[in-house]
């Protein structure tokens, strides 16, 4: 089926305390999808220079071009005499330049050829358009010297052969480390499944979700994904929304509740009226919202390109004023001659492989530090980012409960209170359940065993330990058994409460013994990430769904600059775009699905790796890990590479600002001429440059334990 980009906003989150009413059921892991990594061999790439290019097709183009250009640069008369030997001679060897090397400009150059004429088409000269102006002319005044046509000395075959080979190895290279980022609509599609279970007057029938229509019933069962949005209308089953929310939480869904197409029904089935399909879904706006976000990130033009948009201009019109001028002085040969050679050395080597080998050295050394760069834009733009907009759950904080504080009621020791606790809970499989217990073993608390153990849905957990009945639940559990807190642990209670704690109660039989609180635990790394952020001039905000006290809290505790709380799905990508209306460049850090837009809207969009496949693949960056230091690690390589690729520049262009004007033969006068060959050899003489420049970026410590 087909999952078309919906038109209506994502519906609400209709947020609650799960966590302090759970039922011991085992929550189900985020889906890993379907969706494989992209194929790097096979990438199209949709935008700027490489549209329709894939990194198979240069790598095959290179390999086959260095094997023609090896004869061709052999047996080239000008290359000979540079080294000073003589070619061999024999029948036919000297249509071996000409004759391969019109092969290497048909072959290895057509994606030049095509790219400078698309570029020439869309008035916006760049890299393919100064390629293909210098490999033309190259070859058509290579073939006027072969031929003999006006007795020129314009042997350029093996300069022609040199150039196409670099400039493919070098386009190979850059697409090779940058993979492709198009894969995150078709990972959101995956989210859905292809069938549905409707309910029809004869029991049910299984249908193709395309077949649902506004007001049909399914069965969503135990484990079963949601394939449309709709409202519960019998039965109640907690609900993993995370692929959605991003939120660990599983979220308890009953009668009348919403739920939202692609979330899963994690312990019970029930029965679900359809409310919204296809394109009207949630999991369609937030599809919707990511096309816009990528299509309005996708316009900004690479740093090596503007550089070429200048060289072309200046090749271009230095060309026009040698001709016109030596035409003028008396003498068209001359004025060929060195129009031809200004035109062809005024694509230099090093320009071509400048960007490419910092960008291939940089992602190698941010992929050991655990940082994949799939997106060279984002690799630019990262060193001018004004803030970080790090999402909550699971990026600043574990995205799992941990127990934070117990009190006991009078009578009742605080040990003995958590030993209870953790004995009941110790057969659920409930993150509450796992933090309780693993809080009781921390502090080598002996845990008895229990007995009897059942799930109470949505209020909490019951068992016998030690020939007692041990309850542990949220609110609905007290109301249910007619239980009060103590004044005393009342008002302890209520301050966990305020901050944004869930808090669950240890009964024994109707008498409340005591309570725990439960939160999101902070990383420690989080704490440095921000210290080392800040130092750096960059501010740190904080973006979540979860309620304002508990969002206040972490901010409060990693002393963030700006917090944006309570926020639904949609208003994520809303967020992004009212920090960017006040001039902030942003860099987003985030692992759900509900993330993603935000992820695509921002300058940098930077996904946790053990987030869901739509973040990472809507990410220009993505953190193998989840050590949010590795955002350190992505500044220092920005800002450093960055400089590496404009030292690259500065040089490239460099030289051609000063052997341009030499090959016009503005000192003629004094007896100074830049010679073809000469030129050939001050551009190879760059290239070496720029090569050795870039590799210095591996000295580089990218490390996040060691950034500071």
């Amino acid at each position: 089926m087909e999952h078309r980009h919906g038109s209506h906003p994502v519906g609400s989150q209709q947020l609650n305390h799960a966590n302090a009413e759970h039922a011991g059921h085992r929550p189900h892991g985020r889906p890993a999808g379907p969706a494989a990594p992209p194929d790097d061999e096979h990438v199209v790439h949709r935008h700027g220079q490489h549209a329709g290019h894939s990194v198979a097709m240069f790598k095959n183009r290179f390999w086959v071009t260095l094997a023609l250009a090896v004869p061709v640069v052999f047996f080239s008369p000008m290359f000979g005499q540079l080294l000073g030997y003589e070619p061999p001679a024999f029948p036919g060897s000297a249509w071996i330049p000409p004759v391969l090397g019109t092969v290497i400009f048909f072959y290895g150059g057509r994606p030049f050829l095509k790219g400078g004429l698309n570029e020439l088409k869309a008035r916006t000269p760049g890299m393919m358009l100064l390629i293909a102006m210098a490999i033309t002319v190259a070859f058509t005044a290579s073939w006027a010297t072969t031929l003999g046509i006006g007795g020129f000395d314009l042997d350029f075959w093996w300069e022609l052969a040199l150039l196409v080979d670099i400039m493919l190895l070098g386009h190979w290279l850059e697409m090779r480390a940058l993979g492709s980022a198009q894969g995150a609509l078709d990972a959101l599609a995956a989210l859905l499944p292809d069938e549905a279970e409707l309910i029809t007057g004869s029991g049910t029938e299984i249908v193709g979700v395309s077949e649902l229509r506004s007001g049909d019933t399914i069965l969503v069962r135990s484990g079963g994904r949601m394939p449309a949005d709709g409202t519960v209308i019998e039965g109640q089953a907690e609900f993993d929304e995370s692929m959605i929310t991003g939120e660990s939480k599983t979220v308890l869904r009953a009668p009348g509740d919403p739920v939202v197409a692609g979330t899963v029904a994690t312990d019970n089935s029930l029965r679900v009226r359809v409310t919204a399909i296809g394109e009207d879904t949630a999991l369609a706006g937030i599809q919707r919202l990511v096309a816009e976000a990528q299509a309005s990130s996708s316009r900004a033009q690479a740093l090596a390109d503007r550089a070429a948009a200048f060289l072309f201009y200046f090749a271009a019109g230095t060309g026009v004023l040698t001709f016109i001028a030596w035409t003028l002085l008396g003498s068209v040969p001359d004025a060929v001659e060195r129009t031809v050679t200004v035109l062809v050395i005024a694509c230099p080597h090093a320009l071509g492989l400048a960007i490419p080998l910092v960008i291939a050295i940089s992602t190698e050394r941010a992929a050991r530090a655990g940082v994949l760069i799939k997106d060279r834009m984002a690799l630019e733009r990262m060193r001018t980012v004004d803030v970080v907009l790090f999402d909550k759950t699971g990026t600043l904080t574990r995205g799992e409960p941990e127990l934070k504080g117990v009190a006991a009621a009078d009578g009742t020791d605080r040990d003995g209170l958590l030993t209870l606790a953790a004995a009941a809970e110790s057969d659920s499989e409930h993150p509450v359940a796992r933090a309780i217990v693993a809080a009781a073993r921390g502090r080598d608390l002996p845990v008895p065993q229990a007995s009897e153990f059942t799930s109470l849905t949505g209020r909490g957990v019951s068992a016998t330990v030690g020939g007692r009945t041990v309850r542990v639940g949220g609110p609905a559990l007290l109301r249910e058994l007619g239980a009060e807190e103590p004044p005393d642990l009342a008002a302890v209670t209520a301050a966990w409460r305020d901050r944004g704690a869930a808090v669950l109660h240890v009964v024994d039989g109707t008498t409340v013994l005591g309570a725990v609180s439960l939160e999101d635990g902070v990383r420690p790394e989080s704490r440095q990430a921000v210290v080392a952020l800040q130092r750096r001039g960059i501010k740190v905000a904080m973006i979540t769904g979860d309620a304002r006290q508990v969002a206040q809290a972490v901010a409060a505790e990693l002393k963030i600059d700006e917090v944006f709380a309570e926020v639904l799905p949609a208003d994520k990508d809303k967020k992004v775009a009212e920090l960017q209306a006040r001039g902030l460049r942003v860099a987003m850090v985030g692992d759900g699905v509900n993330d993603s837009p935000a992820l695509a809207r921002a300058e940098v969009g930077i996904a946790i790796g053990g987030g869901t496949d739509v973040a990472v693949e809507s990410a220009g960056v993505v953190l193998a890990g989840n050590d949010p230091r590795a955002v350190l690690s992505m500044v220092d390589l920005s800002r450093a590479s960055y400089r590496k690729m404009w030292q690259n520049l500065v040089w490239a262009t460099g030289y051609n600002i000063i052997a341009v004007p030499l090959a016009a033969g503005v000192l003629a006068f004094a007896g100074i001429v830049l010679s073809p060959a000469a030129g050939a050899v001050l551009m190879s003489a760059s290239t070496i440059v720029v090569a050795l420049n870039a590799q210095l970026l591996r000295r580089l410590k990218l490390n996040p334990a060691d950034v500071g």
